[in-house]
């Protein structure tokens, strides 16, 4: 497969910080995958977003772009990719069929495709009785879903999008991933940037987990599964005081990724999941377990055993 975008060491400093926002980022992203940025708020991601896209330059290292240098030669992004940010500030005083009318024409539409895509799109995305309010007037939800029918407009190859479905209920939610998931099988290539772990795991092809500006891994989401595969996940709710040897029990049963107030969250080897919880139930009795849940390892156990330090999702 070709490649669309190829990110080399790439490492920005804002003055006055303490640690690099990125940090040495390297990988690629081939013509036609959703590739996913997964990594808690604060982790890097919005700041390489935004270098890909050409509104932010690197302090050192390289992006290209179909083999062209974007810090060079800033046009080649504007010729090739529509970016969904995750606030739309530019578009606050426009009506929510001018912003998807005045990108498109921007892009090269003319006013007739312009408008025609607008009524298309405002409709696809259920948005079209939304088409002469003010975007500042609408709700979080509503000015997610212009945001992404500006994003949409003039069909541009490359697709990023910054927390798309942030907002949105249920229903919404389901609406835009079969639509992208309809652009990628066209030939989008899509970039994603969430810290929603069932989302991710939903949709992407191929992930980079980003922490505090490092890479800690990259590969298809199923593959960094099989890291922890041979475990399971307990997430355990607890009494509110916990005695020590409760506390014993669980440091001993397998891998305690996260012990976060009256929670637990740990990897146990699955031959050894009915002895935990029988354990754990004798000792705070039958009625203290007040949920518990049992599922396979997902990219969040990945990344919490590979260093991260903050749930995702």
């Amino acid at each position: 497969m070709s490649v669309v975008y190829d990110i080399e060491a790439v490492t920005k400093h804002y003055p006055g910080a303490a640690a690099p926002a990125n940090d040495e980022i390297t990988f690629t992203v081939a013509r036609g995958e959703i590739f996913g940025l997964l990594g808690p708020n604060g982790a890097g991601k919005t700041t390489l977003v935004r270098q890909l896209s050409g509104l932010l330059r690197p302090t050192s290292g390289r992006i290209t772009l179909f083999g062209t240098d974007v810090t060079a030669h800033p046009h080649v992004v504007a010729e090739h990719v529509a970016l969904q940010p995750q606030s739309p500030a530019a578009l606050l005083d426009l009506t929510a069929a001018e912003a998807v009318h005045h990108t498109g024409r921007l892009r090269g539409l003319t006013t007739v495709a312009a408008r025609a895509q607008t009524a298309a799109l405002l409709a696809l995305l259920g948005i079209d009785q939304l088409a002469a309010r003010r975007v500042r007037t609408l709700s979080g939800g509503e000015k997610r879903l212009v945001s992404l029918a500006v994003t949409l407009v003039a069909d541009r190859p490359v697709l990023i999008l910054d927390e798309p479905t942030n907002d949105l209920d249920p229903a919404a939610r389901r609406l835009v991933w079969d639509h992208l998931r309809k652009l990628n099988a066209e030939g989008r290539t899509i970039i994603l940037v969430t810290h929603d772990v069932a989302e991710a795991e939903r949709v992407i092809d191929r992930v980079g987990l980003v922490n505090h500006g490092r890479l800690l891994a990259l590969g298809p989401t199923a593959e960094l599964r099989r890291r922890v595969d041979q475990r399971v996940r307990l997430d355990i709710a607890l009494p509110e005081h916990t005695d020590p040897v409760l506390d014993e029990l669980l440091a001993d049963a397998g891998d305690q990724l996260v012990r976060d107030g009256d929670r637990a969250l740990l990897l146990v080897a699955r031959d050894r999941v009915r002895d935990v919880l029988d354990a754990v139930a004798d000792r705070i009795g039958p009625t203290g377990l007040s949920d518990l849940r049992v599922q396979g390892p997902s990219l969040e156990d990945v990344y919490l055993q590979l260093g991260g330090r903050d749930r995702l999702g």
